[in-house]
C-alpha cells in the first residue's frame, strides 16, 4: 500500500521483591526472584519482519496490542457489578500508584467464593516468579484490571470479583459458570508500561501531539547509544519502516497521539 506524502512538520521505579513471601494460609512459602518482563505481542495490522524483533525492550513504547481475556458472558447492556476491594496491607510510603497502562509485577491467588477452594496460585506457576502484565489491557480478567488500580509496590488486597468481571457464564477450567471468585493479590513493582505518556513526550520534540520519523529515529538512536549498542543508519531506517507500517494507521506519515495510545491512557 502506498502512503501519501507526509505533511510537513517543524522541527520505565521497580522495587525488588522480598526473598520470601506469603499471602494467606493456602499457598506455600517459596523463594522467588522477579522474572524479566515479557515480550509483548505485536500489533496485528500487518506482518512484520525480523527488524522489529531485534528492537527488544527498548521499543516497548511501540509494542503491545491488548491481549483479550475472553468474553465475560455478561449480557449486552446489563448493569455491571462491581469488584469489592479490601486492603490487607499498605506501606506507609506509597510511591507510584498503578494506573491504566502501567507494567505490574505481582502475585495473585484465586479462590472460589462459594467454598473457598483454590483454583490458581501464581507461586506454583512459572517456577514461582511473580507475574508481569500491563494493567487495564485485558491481559488478566477484568476484575483484576479494575481491582488493582491505584495500588503501590508492597500493597496487598483481597478482591471479590463477580462472575461478570471474571469467567462469565461459561467458566474456565476449575471455575464453574457464573462463579464469584476471590483473589488475594500482592504487588511488587509498578512501572511505566509500553506506550507511556512519558515516552511519547520524550519523542514529541515540537509538542504537536504527533510523531514523525525524525523524532522517532532520534529517540531510537539515543536509546541504543545509551545501551552501548549504537547501530548503522540502515538499521534505523528498516526499523522506522516497520514501526510506521504498524502504527501509522491512516498512512499520513505521522503517528498521532490517538494512533500511539492503544491503551487509551487518560493522559494522552
Amino acid at each position: 500500500m502506498s502512503h501519501p506524502t507526509p505533511r510537513s512538520k517543524n522541527k520505565y521505579r521497580r522495587l525488588a521483591p522480598p526473598s520470601s513471601f506469603l499471602i494467606g494460609s493456602r499457598c506455600r512459602r517459596v523463594t522467588v526472584t522477579s522474572s524479566p518482563p515479557p515480550e509483548f505481542p505485536k500489533l496485528p495490522r500487518k506482518q512484520s519482519g525480523m527488524m522489529w524483533r531485534l528492537a527488544g525492550c527498548i521499543f516497548c513504547v511501540f509494542l503491545s496490542w491488548p491481549l483479550g481475556s475472553g468474553p465475560s458472558g455478561a449480557a449486552a447492556g446489563a448493569p455491571e457489578e462491581q469488584v469489592r476491594i479490601e486492603v490487607l496491607f499498605k506501606p506507609e510510603e506509597c510511591g507510584r500508584r498503578s494506573r491504566k497502562g502501567d507494567l505490574i509485577n505481582a502475585h495473585y491467588d484465586g479462590y472460589l467464593a462459594e467454598d473457598g477452594s483454590k483454583f490458581y496460585c501464581s507461586r506454583h506457576d512459572k517456577e514461582g516468579h511473580p507475574q508481569w502484565f500491563v494493567l487495564g489491557a485485558g491481559q488478566v480478567i477484568k476484575g483484576l484490571d479494575v481491582g488493582m488500580m491505584d495500588m503501590c509496590a508492597g500493597e496487598k488486597r483481597k478482591l471479590t470479583v463477580p462472575s461478570t468481571l471474571a469467567f462469565g457464564t461459561t467458566g474456565k477450567g476449575p471455575v464453574p459458570p457464573n462463579a464469584t471468585v476471590v483473589f488475594e493479590v500482592e504487588v511488587f513493582s509498578v512501572s511505566r508500561g509500553p506506550r507511556s505518556m512519558e515516552a511519547f513526550q520524550q519523542m514529541d520534540l515540537d509538542k504537536d501531539r504527533s510523531l514523525d520519523k525524525a523524532e522517532v529515529k532520534e529517540y531510537l538512536k539515543l536509546e541504543y547509544e545509551k545501551g552501548g549498542k549504537p547501530r548503522e543508519e540502515p538499521f534505523y531506517e528498516k526499523l522506522l519502516t516497520d514501526i510506521f507500517w504498524k502504527s501509522d494507521q491512516d498512512g499520513d506519515g505521522l503517528i498521532s497521539a490517538k494512533e500511539y495510545n492503544i491503551y487509551e491512557r487518560d493522559e494522552l
